[in-house]
């Protein structure tokens, strides 16, 4: 989120010329030679493969990079003829990752804080306030406290705090990604709807085209190497065969066109591999007093099998696979790992030390950034099988080169994209080779070939016994993986298919 010196009086012209940012200690730039000229309220799906840049101009267009001691920049970048570090208020940006943009205790002042920043009268604030939270659908008390939100929840607030704003460039960063089905269009048509009443200039980043193709006027493509890879309205670049063609080879999701998965794919009549974890009447619940999110879950995790959890936002998915993976205390009933999964440790995954945890459970959490401990990539990589006693180099450099992190081995894991930063933590956990794998949201952030990538080595990994976790709102993924599937919703969870 950006706020500053006054209200937007109106859209914004955006104009780059020769324009790249290279992070400090990082030898490649993340984005280069990007000439743009965006009109006054227009509306841009800006596109590219994981790694691309795409959140690094975002990032330059809100006014959030420039420092020196930051990184280097190159060409020009500007906002009505003005450099985004003195246009503050002009731009409001959604970061990918929400949780790092929630800075109060309670819902309203959340949404609230940057209008107050503008100095918006208090009056008009707090009915751009309910409006916004109308308008993404977060049907919450203004009390209701942030820490208390799922991920897709802090997604909506994100949102509604931006919009708020009004600003005149609304840059949105993969704003739909953590979202249940229904909350992926009903935020879509929030952002319409906000850019019908204030005529605002639109750059949305989001790997999965289709859900904007219909409500944007241009389509933006950044080539990895530097540049525009392609420019032109939707019907242009989205439909010429040869341009679709080029676009699906650089991992844009083409509509129509569905990633190259290749490995073994679980058929129906394997059968079903040993329980490695059982619960019985399950009770979860974030935090020790809190309120119990799931009740009375019955379900098995079991080997060589995927189990996908879906649901809608706020329905206890993540708290179930925490609790699942030996992260949270149940709050009732029983869970139980098999002798084969905990050997000398004991059934209970919660009394496990954190050595024992990491060879028998690996879960990726939903944000990437809370799992990372050290200064490079390659360091993240032997953390885990180094505490573990189980450190090899063969197998860490497998992960890493199949996940596509080999180039970025001495790269700081903060200054990577957001579908980097996610393909490293499940290859942290993937090093330790643990017998179940829990992935919260592990194909956030990744375009078609990374996903396919992921996609291959998970079918991989359950042919050869491990038990596959995931929290995903993602069908595609669901239906890539196969398994069983579990749905939470209204404080409940029923296996749906098996």
């Amino acid at each position: 989120m950006t706020a500053a010196d006054g209200p937007s009086p109106g859209a914004v012209h955006v104009r780059a010329r020769g324009w790249g940012w290279r992070h400090a200690g990082r030898r490649a730039f993340a984005a280069r030679h990007l000439d743009l000229d965006l009109r006054p309220g227009e509306r841009v799906l800006l596109l590219g493969a994981s790694g691309a840049g795409k959140s690094t101009v975002l990032h330059g267009l809100a006014g959030l990079l420039g420092s020196h001691d930051e990184g280097e920049q190159e060409g020009e970048l500007l906002l009505d003829g003005a450099r985004p570090a003195d246009a503050r208020g002009r731009a409001g940006l959604v970061l990918q990752d929400p949780e790092t943009q929630v800075v109060l205790a309670r819902v309203g002042d959340e949404v609230a804080f940057a209008a107050e920043n503008l100095a918006v009268p208090r009056e008009e604030i707090w009915r751009r306030v309910g409006r916004a939270l109308d308008d993404v659908g977060l049907d919450l008390p203004l009390d209701h406290p942030t820490t208390a939100l799922s991920g897709g929840q802090k997604q909506r607030l994100a949102l509604a705090s931006v919009l708020a704003m009004e600003p005149g460039l609304l840059l949105l960063d993969e704003p739909t990604a953590n979202l249940d089905p229904d909350g992926v269009l009903e935020v879509r048509d929030a952002v319409v709807r906000v850019l019908e009443r204030t005529g605002a200039t639109l750059v949305v980043v989001e790997h999965r085209v289709a859900v904007w193709a219909d409500v944007v006027d241009r389509v933006i493509v950044l080539d990895a190497a530097g540049g525009i890879l392609a420019d032109g309205p939707p019907g242009t670049v989205l439909v010429q065969e040869g341009t679709r063609a080029r676009l699906a080879a650089a991992g844009v999701w083409v509509p129509g066109r569905q990633p190259d998965v290749r490995g073994p794919f679980p058929s129906a009549q394997d059968p079903a591999g040993e329980p490695l974890l059982s619960a019985r009447a399950l009770a979860v619940a974030r935090t020790r007093r809190g309120p119990v999110a799931v009740d009375d879950l019955d379900v098995q995790v079991r080997s060589g099998e995927a189990l996908s959890i879906t649901g809608p936002n706020g329905a206890g998915k993540s708290t179930a696979a925490l609790t699942l993976g030996g992260l949270l205390r149940p709050r009732a009933g029983h869970l139980e790992a098999s002798p084969t999964l905990a050997g000398t440790a004991g059934g209970d995954p919660f009394r496990w030390r954190s050595a024992q945890l990491v060879q028998r459970i690996g879960t990726v959490f939903q944000e990437p950034e809370h799992q990372f401990l050290t200064a490079t990539v390659a360091d993240e990589l032997a953390f885990g099988p180094r505490q573990a006693g189980t450190a090899d180099p063969t197998r860490i450099g497998t992960v890493a080169e199949r996940l596509r992190l080999t180039h970025l081995l001495q790269a700081n894991p903060f200054t990577l994209s957001g579908g980097e930063k996610r393909r490293l933590s499940v290859a942290t956990m993937l090093a330790t080779a643990p017998r179940v794998l829990i992935l919260d949201e592990p194909t956030f952030g990744q375009d078609a070939l990374t996903w396919a990538e992921l996609v291959t080595l998970l079918r991989e990994l359950i042919r050869d016994g491990v038990a596959v976790l995931s929290v995903t709102h993602d069908a595609d993924f669901i239906a890539a993986l196969g398994g069983a599937t579990l749905h939470i919703s209204g404080g409940a969870g029923r296996l749906v298919s098996r």
